[in-house]
């Protein structure tokens, strides 16, 4: 991705926190079948293979699987907080005037070989991982026990795996770190004052951006 150097996060943890609470990725593809790609969640397991590994699951009825299994390499891009910076927010538009909106955003895209996996226990571990993960901290949390073994099993029979190797792994955290101190508070001030609050976005510029008292 473009990288300028003011917006570059290269720290593994600070990308796989962030798969963590966003772990919804676009996995794209390119081959015979063309270019392809589908929204999924994913898992990180940053203490597997050389570099960590990711892992997600797709219908086995998606076309999708048979590109996957002749596929070299694949994309999966992660995006984070995000949203709309209007330059009415800036301390410089009052001051000259020369200010334009932007977009600020984190992302996290990984690369690496696919692996389609089609194993009904390898299944049910990844299943039982994300369902864990997403269900941790609610008050009646749900398991995959919960539901009936056959049910279980035959919607097992309907999904197929996919674990990508991490081989590169790069990271963007666009938050204003290029704008006056005047303009990263007028951001974070203006995100909080929103009708919908933006606070996992202001509080990323506040941290970007050494925002005092944020």
């Amino acid at each position: 991705m473009y990288q300028p150097a003011a917006f570059n996060e290269d720290r593994p943890e600070v990308l796989y926190e962030l798969i963590r609470q966003y772990p919804l990725g676009l996995l794209a593809s390119a081959g015979s079948h063309g270019l392809m790609a589908d929204s999924i969640p994913f898992l990180v397991y940053p203490d597997e293979g050389e570099a960590g590994v990711l892992r997600a699951h797709l219908a086995r009825a998606n076309p999708h699987v048979a590109a996957l299994r002749e596929a070299s390499d694949c994309l999966v891009a992660f995006t984070g907080p995000q949203g709309y910076i209007t330059p009415s927010w800036y301390a410089a538009k009052a001051e000259h005037g020369k200010v334009v909106p932007t977009w600020n955003y984190a992302a996290v895209h990984i690369q690496g070989p696919p692996r389609v996996i089609d194993d009904t226990a390898w299944l049910r571990n990844l299943v039982g991982d994300l369902t864990q993960l997403q269900e941790h901290g609610r008050a009646a949390p749900w398991a995959v026990d919960d539901a009936p073994a056959d049910f279980i099993d035959g919607m097992l029979r309907a999904i197929i795996g996919v674990e990508i190797p991490i081989r590169r792994i790069e990271g963007k955290f666009k938050m204003s770190q290029n704008r006056a101190m005047p303009d990263r508070v007028g951001v974070v001030r203006g995100l909080r004052a929103e009708t919908v609050p933006n606070e996992p976005l202001a509080a990323l510029v506040a941290l970007r951006g050494d925002v005092p008292d944020a």
